[in-house]
């Protein structure tokens, strides 16, 4: 038999590796490595994330096998139409490149579950990104986009969208239709008021709504029975609708940096709710129905026009930290000293003249700040605490 002969009953081991996963992440790549290509039967994620890439070529294509694909954090500038050839595809990350446009083309994706597209120079979506019907999580951030293509309700299993820092100035009905929807991100965009129909969201446990310029909040809100977390903070709100208090399942409230200048008695029946920020406001009162939080453990009301706090504070068993900076207190309710859990009590810069002595009791009370009020003397009962600051 010949040498050449021979050679060949041998196995080549290196074209018969099996090889589905490739991670060339931060690798200095200018170009997509030829030896990637060499596995288009298996490869089922390649990561490619921070490099320079600034062309994908069409044999790159032939990956049809692609169920994962980093590209984020390089130089791309366009997705060519072949991407239709990833049928396969469930993730795709090309966050922080240049891509000024989306390929229609990208209907053919139909597997696609994960979708990224942030932190790129786009001011449209393609129509054909509404038919991608099996779309979970889609990624907008910071693509100064305009709007949204109206038959965003098309993607039936969303579950989380996120698209901060655009410029969208309402926000579709059809979007309001995304039954599944469990996380929305629309802060720091241009919305100046909510539809109505965003009470049809009624799987939603997330919302984020910060720096806006919403001068309302629709009723309708209180229909948001599953919503855990929402952030409205830097907006242009004067009012909190008495619905607020028909959130039975949120836990942290962040109403910061707006003008409201007093909160409706019904947000008292937020029993679940662990933190309320309204810091930066222009309350000169709070209700008496904020006793009835059985789970606060910090709030924060920096930055208002609050002369005094109402006595039922008392009863904010769990409450560990109570900021009350920069009002206009003049005195402090002797109930404080019934807060068990009290650990950080701070409320400089208002007009107090005294502490009451009750608030020895606070037995847990760690740091304590009554600086840049008017206090000859302190009381002798806080002797007895362990402060550490």
């Amino acid at each position: 038999m010949s040498p050449a002969r021979l050679w060949k009953c041998f196995p080549n081991f290196r074209c018969n590796r099996q090889i589905d996963c490739i991670d060339k992440r931060h690798s200095s790549l200018l170009v997509v490595p030829e030896d990637v290509l060499r596995y288009a039967r298996t490869l089922e994620e390649l990561l490619l994330d921070a490099n320079q890439i600034k062309d994908l070529p069409k044999q790159f294509f032939r990956l049809v096998k692609l169920r994962k694909l980093g590209l984020s954090d390089n130089e791309l500038q366009k997705i060519p139409a072949d991407i239709a050839q990833f049928v396969y595809l469930v993730d795709l990350n090309i966050s922080r490149n240049d891509i000024a446009e989306l390929p229609e083309n990208i209907k053919f994706c139909k597997s696609l579950e994960v979708l990224d597209i942030s932190g790129n120079p786009l001011t449209k979506l393609p129509d054909g990104i509404c038919q991608l019907v099996c779309m979970k999580h889609l990624n907008l951030n910071d693509i100064s986009l305009i709007r949204m293509p109206q038959d965003i309700g098309n993607l039936s299993k969303l579950q989380t969208m996120e698209c901060r820092e655009n410029l969208l100035q309402s926000i579709p009905y059809t979007l309001c239709s995304i039954g599944g929807l469990e996380q929305l991100d629309l802060g720091n965009n241009e919305l100046e008021s909510l539809p109505d129909s965003l009470s049809e969201l009624t799987n939603l446990r997330d919302l984020w709504l910060d720096g806006n310029h919403l001068t309302s909040l629709p009723d309708s809100i209180g229909k948001l029975h599953n919503i855990v977390c929402m952030d409205l903070s830097e907006n242009k709100l004067e009012s909190v609708p008495e619905t607020i208090g028909d959130l039975h399942s949120i836990t942290d409230l962040t109403l910061s940096h707006n003008f409201i200048d007093a909160l409706p008695e019904s947000i008292g029946k937020l029993k679940t709710l662990s933190i309320l920020k309204v810091d930066q406001n222009r309350i000169s009162k709070l209700p008496s129905s904020i006793g009835d939080w059985p789970n606060i453990t910090e709030l924060m009301l920096t930055e208002n026009l609050l002369t005094e706090l109402p006595a039922s504070i008392g009863n904010l068993q769990k409450m560990t930290t109570l900021n009350v900076d920069r009002n206009q207190l003049e005195v402090l309710p002797p109930e404080l000293g019934k807060c068990s859990s009290l650990n950080i009590l701070s409320v400089r810069d208002n007009m107090l003249t005294y502490l009451p002595t009750e608030l020895g009791n606070a037995t847990n009370l760690r740091v304590l700040n009554v600086s840049g009020n008017r206090l000859d003397c302190l009381p002798i009962s806080l002797a007895s605490l362990k402060l550490k600051g």
